[in-house]
């Protein structure tokens, strides 16, 4: 496991994004932000762009040879991963922009399609969406009906009250704690039925679960007082914790890696597999993570279906 931490000094524009969380709901699933070549002034990457590849573009079904559109969804509020431009409904983040360099090798446009992660599935399997770049862990489950495409690496993380009344110090402290969660997360989906498991196994209460659209809300239910602890994406909560003086982090742990997912019946997965492994190799993917403090999660092997 790759250790993680943010770097002490967070670009501008991840600091402007704390005060947009206070203010910023999450948007109607389907609101459109289209993306514009990179470097524009919103919606790019903010980086040199990427030539395309036209092998990995040769490979791209018919119906997106033709319009040219990838449907991309992706949640929002959720810096430094995801999250709108301050006074915009731009997407930025490490999500929209490592989808825009997607875009970019396939010789594309990219239309970001801002969805709450548990409708993101169903609004694939309904055709809603081409593919998501959500910080989406491949699990046996997922599998069934998606395909997946490594691009990053992140840890899961638990969020306490400054100094941490609760005592809560790794994951094994949650049994009958008042836990928030995404709704739809791996945190939620995976782990909390084995840490139950084990919870009724030393005779301890289940953990009171609290689930959200997003993890803004799990944050804001923290500092009010209403969670004990927040379990969630690594790179969230440590952000959160580095702009909150209201909240730490306790423990970041089960690195692991994440990825893009299409429908399995698209016929996407081998474009996105072969621009991927162009995108991982080049030197934007690096200065994409960089502008978030992310380099220690870049990945080197753009691996297909590899569960978790």
């Amino acid at each position: 496991m790759k250790s993680f931490s943010l770097k002490p000094a967070l670009p501008a524009l991840l600091v402007t994004a704390a005060l947009m969380l206070s203010v910023t709901a999450c948007s109607p699933t389907g609101n459109a932000s289209p993306s514009n070549p990179s470097g524009d002034a919103a919606g790019g990457t903010g980086v040199p762009g990427l030539e395309v590849n036209q092998a990995a573009a040769d490979l791209l079904p018919e119906s997106i040879k033709a319009s040219k559109v990838l449907r991309v969804a992706i949640p929002t509020n959720e810096p430094p991963t995801q999250f709108f431009r301050e006074g915009t409904q731009d997407m930025t983040g490490t999500n929209p922009d490592v989808a825009r360099l997607i875009g970019e090798a396939l010789g594309v446009k990219v239309e970001i399609q801002v969805a709450n992660f548990d409708s993101i599935i169903p609004g694939l399997a309904a055709d809603r969406y081409d593919m998501t770049v959500s910080s989406m862990t491949p699990t046996e489950k997922r599998m069934e009906v998606l395909d997946f495409v490594d691009y990053l690496q992140i840890g899961s993380a638990i969020a306490v009250p400054k100094g941490n009344p609760a005592g809560i110090k790794d994951e094994n402290a949650l049994c009958g704690k008042k836990v928030g969660f995404l709704t739809g997360s791996y945190q939620l989906t995976v782990n909390v039925p084995s840490y139950d498991e084990a919870c009724a196994a030393a005779g301890k209460d289940a953990i009171q679960r609290s689930e959200f659209q997003d993890t803004r809300q799990a944050i804001s239910a923290l500092t009010s007082g209403r969670l004990d602890t927040v379990l969630a994406d690594s790179p969230i909560l440590d952000y959160a914790a580095s702009q909150n003086p209201q909240i730490e982090v306790a423990r970041t742990f089960d690195f692991a890696p994440v990825g893009v997912g299409v429908p399995k019946e698209s016929g996407l997965v081998k474009s996105v597999s072969a621009a991927l492994d162009a995108v991982i190799k080049s030197e934007s993917y690096v200065k994409v993570l960089g502008k978030y403090g992310l380099e220690s999660s870049a990945i080197t092997d753009a691996r297909v279906n590899f569960a978790q």
